[in-house]
């Protein structure tokens, strides 16, 4: 599975030591840019807390994961472990915004054509 959004927020990070020697996680929150956007927490581990730390907020992320529930004590807990993350390409400004349109001087410039205004 796959989700695309801006990075609205990167968590703390937490480490630890476990059975099978160090392990480090940080979270970060998405928001994704549907007519309705929907904010997501997903976790990063080991070395994908690296990728996460490229990032700066506001940058657009596609970001592969997997979905994981687990029981504890009967209640469930489900969480979104990113295995891919990408930073996302805007134009060549990278400021996400469609370039200007060019103008009439724009368009007479660039070509030494006359051109006829009547759209017929």
């Amino acid at each position: 599975m796959d989700i695309s959004g801006k990075l609205v927020e990167i968590l703390a990070e937490q480490s630890g030591q476990g059975k099978n020697g160090t392990w480090v996680k940080t979270s970060f929150i998405l928001e994704t840019q549907e007519q309705y956007p929907r904010k997501v927490c997903i976790d990063a581990w080991g070395d994908k807390v690296d990728d996460v730390r490229a990032l700066k907020i506001d940058d657009t992320v596609k970001v592969d994961f997997d979905v994981e529930s687990r029981e504890y004590n009967g209640r469930w807990y489900t969480n979104i472990k990113a295995w891919k993350i990408a930073k996302q390409s805007g134009d060549a400004s990278g400021n996400g915004k469609n370039p200007p349109l060019p103008t009439i001087e724009d368009s007479e410039s660039m070509s030494s054509e006359p051109t006829d205004d009547l759209p017929f």
